[in-house]
């Protein structure tokens, strides 16, 4: 089963997409699974990982919502807040869904990622890894020291990293974020969403090659068994088509890659990063 482990669904009137404004036009408006699903089918894409894209519980609920009318939504990635005393039970009410596969910490959108270190959070992460909880995470290449320090603390937590950490492509700056994916690739539970690329590099303006050092290190440091190929429409929209974003992925995989590591990358891994498998039922399973 082929997989997009990434992308996003909305409807602006709905009116918690605070960062979608008028002057992102080409965002600016309703993207659904009808507007999707031509791309999946064109290159061969049997579902997807639909992920919150608003830090809001109401939102969490639309795309749940949405995602019993979807076949093609495999699984959601929602939000809790987890400086509310409540957060557990935030999490139980979603989890009775059997699309939900688990939460998104936007550690992106936080003025200070050290808070994430304060007891509050860490209680919460103490939880989510004795749980199993799938995480995904949020994080810019600035701030990844405070991730492999919660590691440090948390090194069980089951976690992947969105859009390889949004390392500063445009400029072509490696360092420090090739030596702190590394440190963070050695804990084994923790997986890589190559995705999200195409808006850290020159809008528009980016040549495949510019890609070619981020993906190939992170495969390297993470392994064929822990990285998955997410698109982040329609968030991608701002500089290159679904077909591009593919594209990209595909022209910078090292040589050699072999038809069952790109299996892994387009659809096993996030099988089982999410559990998916427990969901898809015998049939889902033996097409994965």
């Amino acid at each position: 089963m082929r997989i997009d482990s990434h992308q996003h669904y909305w409807k602006i009137a709905r009116g918690d997409y605070g960062w979608i404004t008028p002057e992102l036009p080409v965002l600016y408006r309703d993207f659904l699974p009808e507007h999707l699903e031509p791309h999946l089918a064109r290159h061969g894409l049997d579902g997807t990982i639909v992920v919150q894209a608003a830090p809001t519980l109401a939102e969490t609920e639309f795309i749940l919502s949405l995602s019993e009318q979807t076949t093609s939504i495999c699984g959601v990635v929602g939000w809790i807040d987890l400086a509310a005393p409540s957060y557990r039970e935030q999490y139980a009410a979603f989890s009775k869904h059997p699309k939900f596969m688990g939460v998104r910490i936007m550690i992106q959108d936080m003025k200070n990622a050290g808070d994430l270190l304060e007891p509050p959070f860490m209680e919460a992460f103490h939880w989510m890894e004795e749980q199993g909880i799938a995480v995904d995470v949020l994080v810019t290449a600035e701030q990844l020291d405070v991730v492999v320090e919660l590691l440090e603390r948390v090194p069980r937590l089951h976690c992947v990293i969105d859009h390889i950490a949004k390392p500063q492509i445009a400029a072509g700056i490696m360092e420090p974020w090739q030596s702190l994916i590394a440190a963070i690739a050695a804990h084994s539970g923790v997986y890589c969403k190559l995705s999200g690329m195409v808006t850290e590099a020159e809008h528009h303006g980016w040549r495949t090659s510019d890609f070619m050092l981020y993906i190939r290190h992170v495969i390297e440091c993470f392994g064929p068994e822990r990285v998955m190929f997410g698109s982040d429409w329609p968030v991608c929209l701002l500089s290159a088509s679904y077909a591009e974003v593919v594209d990209v992925l595909q022209q910078c995989l090292p040589e050699g890659y072999t038809e069952e590591e790109q299996e892994r990358l387009f659809g096993r891994n996030a099988i089982d990063f999410y559990r998916l498998q427990d969901r898809l039922g015998r049939n889902g399973a033996e097409k994965a």
